[in-house]
């Protein structure tokens, strides 16, 4: 049996930065999102715990929803290489080709992306700055040596 989001759950999918479109039976995740869980689960993290590390409920899915989706992102991968992520759906979107309406979405995960990425490098330089300034502060309150050389 498929899992028929609520219109509560859509709207919060619809605000989830790993979520990149939701209906009401079908949710698609970003590509770094699938890039990102594949690596992790690479190195041994379960997909289980990957959903649940990215926000995720999984109560509102069936019970191996995570590791059938890890495995069919690794299918992928084996067969097109890590861009086929970028794809829509999974398994059956995988193919060579893709038309008009595929490549506007795919353009639109990359943009998404590309927010997120300025989102975090921006939080990044702002916390950056904030540490300069405290460094700055508690060195200003320090005796400097001012000796010369001469004595």
């Amino acid at each position: 049996m498929r899992t028929i989001f609520s219109k509560e759950e859509i709207a919060e999918f619809k605000r989830h930065p790993c979520v990149f479109h939701v209906s009401e039976r079908s949710i698609h995740y970003t590509y770094e999102f699938k890039k990102r869980a594949l690596e992790m689960h690479s190195k041994g993290v379960s997909p289980k715990e990957i959903w649940i590390r990215a926000g995720f409920n999984l109560n509102i899915w069936k019970k191996n929803y995570a590791y059938s989706t890890v495995k069919d992102w690794e299918r992928m991968v084996k067969k097109s290489g890590v861009d086929s992520l970028a794809n829509l759906g999974g398994i059956q979107y995988d193919r060579g080709r893709k038309n008009k309406k595929e490549l506007i979405k795919v353009e639109s995960d990359k943009v998404k992306r590309l927010e997120l990425e300025v989102k975090y490098l921006q939080a990044e330089n702002d916390f950056l700055a904030k540490l300069r300034a405290k460094r700055a502060e508690s060195n200003s309150g320090r005796a400097r040596n001012t000796k010369s050389l001469e004595s």
